[in-house]
């Protein structure tokens, strides 16, 4: 049995803190095989940069992935061309910079990543997320002995889909975005596990992850405000599957959260 551990969108300092914190405990309490982190949000809550990437591989997390706020951050473009453990969707124009996809191995198992975007609701130009899936899985056909799949979308109907059509063809189909850890984390009857949304690994005394009070304000008049990130109730969050060695399904799957 191998142990995937997949933490959801990491916002901030108080995000990468409690990665740097907690994670080396986590790995050797729960006999992780793997970690892979979202860390779109990393920089300040936007985007990410080459630095704050290297600081969470050196943490210990064995991939990053990336979402709608992927471009936020002024020299990603170029810095993501030099780092071969970070993948950016792979629903994105194939003229866009970084890989879509990556591959890590332990203990002899190779695990393909790769991100797709959702089109309800976001507004990044890219490919039919359910067209995409069907070119990776053929892509990594041969290369890896099981495939996660991160559907990063706004849409709780269009991940629930998409973990359907892709049940029984790959170990796990996770969502990320939302910042809400969702209470749906099952396998699915052909061996696939399935969560809406991983939750957010920051700070929860927040609105996804930004300070209260401008939000609120927001909503309730329209004007512009500069929404900063909050800081109290760090919490990491993620999902935590268990893995067949032998089938590649998934055995189990449970949300982890763990506190500052």
């Amino acid at each position: 049995m191998l142990k995937l551990l997949f933490i959801g969108d990491i916002v901030g300092r108080p995000g990468r803190d409690i990665v740097n914190a907690r994670l080396g405990s986590l790995r050797q309490t729960h006999g992780l095989d793997f970690v892979v982190a979202n860390a779109e949000n990393s920089a300040a809550g936007s985007g990410i940069t080459g630095k704050i990437a290297q600081s969470l591989l050196a943490a210990g997390v064995d991939a990053i992935t990336l979402g709608d706020h992927v471009w936020d951050q002024r020299e990603w473009a170029h810095e993501i061309t030099q780092l071969e453990r970070v993948c950016r969707p792979a629903n994105l124009p194939a003229a866009c910079p970084g890989w879509d996809h990556l591959i890590i191995e332990k203990r002899g198992f190779r695990l393909g990543v790769f991100t797709v975007l959702g089109r309800q609701y976001l507004a990044m130009k890219s490919e039919c997320p359910f067209l995409c899936a069907d070119r990776m899985i053929e892509k990594l056909r041969g290369q890896t002995d099981a495939i996660l799949v991160e559907v990063h979308a706004e849409a709780t109907s269009e991940k629930q889909a998409l973990g359907w059509y892709l049940d029984g063809r790959v170990t796990a189909v996770l969502g990320t975005h939302t910042h809400v850890p969702t209470a749906d984390a099952r396998v699915l009857p052909k061996g696939t596990a399935f969560m809406c949304d991983v939750g957010m690994t920051g700070p929860y005394a927040s609105v996804l992850g930004r300070e209260i009070e401008p939000v609120v304000g927001r909503f309730l008049d329209g004007m512009p405000r500069r929404f900063e990130v909050a800081s109290d109730d760090v919490r990491l969050s993620g999902a935590l599957v268990e893995i067949s060695a032998r089938s590649a399904q998934a055995q189990r799957i449970e949300l982890l959260t763990a506190r500052a």
